[in-house]
């Protein structure tokens, strides 16, 4: 098994905050979280937006899947089956 290594997060005063805020957007967009400091203070922190999950559409598979009637039986020969002898 491999141990992912995370490096604490980057640090910048609010000023530097800013002066290179599009900067700093970049890097949070690659995936960088960054803490801003007010006075040596953390006050806020930049992070990575969340991917939106995918829209779930009800009736997404109506008409695409069918199901047979026997579905629910469970014959002796599928115990068998299931279970051996």
């Amino acid at each position: 098994m491999t141990e992912t290594v995370t490096s604490p997060p980057a640090t910048v005063n609010i000023y530097d905050a800013k002066t290179n805020l599009s900067k700093l957007i970049g890097r949070a967009e690659a995936g960088e979280e960054i803490i801003i400091t007010r006075n040596g203070r953390p006050a806020a922190r930049l992070v990575p937006l969340e991917k939106p999950k995918p829209r779930r559409l009800i009736g997404m598979w109506e008409g695409k899947v069918w199901i047979a009637d026997d579905f629910d039986e469970f014959t002796e020969q599928d115990e068998r089956d299931w279970y051996g002898e």
